[in-house]
């Protein structure tokens, strides 16, 4: 454990488990063109593009190329991931896609004491929808809900996707809602669903829920904050590199965030995630450790620390013995 972490149990919130064999993530591996242009060439071209920038943010962050391997079974990751829990000395980690509801509940069973996992549904409004989120839920032990709003078929307000709310509103778990672009380079900028600001009357009719906001709301930051002050059951999770910020038409840094949602909303209402998911790669200590840097030179206390990086978490996960938040 590194100094800044010294005696703070680490929940992370937010990985991903074999994201290159999800469908659920396949959608956001950048190139997403949707174009009627049948130019082979002109394809190529772009893809090219998108690989190169995709070379050079690893390379700025001094990160490896992933490699995936077709003969490493799921067994073989899972153990891959419970040694880098261990090397970082994370007490557990939530896997919010991982191939499918019933591929997380395997992963989670092989290690239930480190790992949880979180249901997906890519429509809410689909006939069965809840039916397969109670099924998660009760059959296969997953402790939360992921969605990406940018791929629905539907805006998240849609009053058809209120069974489903209720099944989350009745097992008390926390839902997990990216808004904002996603997907690496070449991924989805703006569509009609994209914005966090179409949460909030959702939020009102099911206060009893936990609604996360990833990334600290990438680029609707400004929506993410006032969708928190009208509605307290909000939080956001600080997960990822926040390379986002770069594109932002003014400076913004990872202080910025922290400060303005601390100051704001509140450590209860922030939680820790690493948003690791890829081979060699691994566990990105690194996002945790300027994490950790930035709320050290904020100065604060030790009991937010622990609520940021541990906490919160555990409450909304239901973990036992790490669900301790400020007090």
């Amino acid at each position: 454990m590194t100094e800044a972490a010294r005696g703070i149990p680490i929940v992370d919130f937010h990985l991903h488990f074999r994201i290159e064999h999800d469908e659920a993530t396949r959608d956001l591996s950048g190139g997403q063109f949707g174009c009627a242009d049948h130019d082979e060439a002109a394809q190529r071209r772009r893809a090219e593009q998108v690989a190169e920038q995709s070379r050079r943010w690893r390379r700025a962050w001094d990160f490896p190329d992933p490699q995936p391997d077709p003969e490493r079974t799921w067994q073989t990751e899972a153990d891959m991931w419970l040694a880098e829990l261990d090397r970082y000395e994370i007490a557990h980690a939530a896997f919010v896609t991982g191939c499918g509801d019933e591929r997380v509940a395997e992963l989670v069973a092989r290690a239930p004491e480190r790992f949880s996992g979180m249901a997906n549904l890519r429509d809410l409004t689909a006939p069965d929808a809840a039916e397969r989120l109670a099924r998660a839920i009760d059959e296969f032990g997953l402790r939360g809900l992921k969605l990406f709003a940018p791929l629905l078929p539907h805006r998240i307000d849609d009053p058809a996707a209120d069974p489903v709310w209720r099944v989350a509103a009745d097992r008390g778990i926390p839902v997990l809602i990216h808004f904002g672009h996603c997907g690496s380079s070449g991924g989805v900028a703006h569509n009609a669903h994209i914005e966090p600001a179409w949460l909030e009357p959702v939020a009102k009719r099911f206060p009893g829920i936990p609604f996360v906001v990833p990334h600290f709301g990438v680029q609707h930051v400004q929506q993410v904050l006032f969708l928190c002050w009208a509605c307290p059951n909000v939080l956001v999770d600080t997960s990822g590199s926040n390379q986002w910020v770069r594109w932002m038409p003014y400076k913004l840094t990872l202080e910025d965030l922290f400060r303005r949602c601390y100051e704001t909303i509140g450590p209860e209402r922030i939680v820790f995630g690493s948003d690791s998911s890829w081979f060699p790669r691994g566990y990105c200590h690194r996002y945790l450790a300027d994490q950790l840097r930035v709320c050290h030179e904020m100065g604060m206390p030790e009991a937010d620390l622990r609520a940021i990086f541990g906490g919160n978490a555990a409450r909304m996960l239901g973990i036992p013995g790490l669900g301790r938040g400020t007090e």
